[in-house]
């Protein structure tokens, strides 16, 4: 069963909120939430108003659907922050010399998932199996000054060089 909320116009720049979002992302509810109460992001409250939000709708469908369901059981599927409007938000700054800065104060749109299906396995990387030949045929790699040239294997050419003259 997965349950969504998104919490919508919250004060802040999307970039910070999805700072906080980052950390919970993919984990356990309980330990998304302490890693929200323990956070010193200012965007840490609101997110955790969201993912409260989110657990009761979990609740209220499965109370819907008279399926018992355990918020225990509940991780955090997909989290993203999406941004806002900044047309109302527009402050003025004084400046030097008269002068005036605007400033745009941000807006953002949390939206977090939650599920209590099973987890899906991060896939294994396989590594191409290198035949016994190969392996022993390889030479080993040229070092990063001989790759560049340059000054780095410029004084070894001259020595080979003086050595070819005698």
């Amino acid at each position: 069963m997965e349950a969504t909320a998104s919490a919508k116009y919250l004060r802040g720049s999307a970039q910070k909120a999805r700072l906080v979002v980052d950390m919970i992302r993919g984990k356990d509810v309980n330990q998304a939430l302490a890693i929200l109460r323990f956070s010193k992001k200012r965007a840490a409250g609101h997110v955790e108003k969201c993912m409260r939000s989110a657990i009761a709708n979990a609740n209220e469908a499965a109370e819907k659907a008279n399926i018992s369901i355990d918020p225990d059981d509940l991780w955090v599927r997909t989290a993203f922050v999406d941004r806002g409007p900044t047309k109302n938000r527009r402050r003025v700054r004084p400046a030097p010399q008269g002068r005036a800065y605007r400033e745009q104060r941000h807006f953002c749109h949390v939206t977090i998932s939650l599920s209590n299906d099973e987890r899906p396995q991060p896939k294994a990387v396989k590594a191409a199996p290198v035949s016994e030949e190969k392996a022993a045929s390889k030479k080993p790699a040229a070092s990063k000054a001989k790759k560049r040239g340059g000054a780095a294997a410029a004084p070894r050419a001259k020595r080979k060089k003086a050595d070819e003259k005698d």
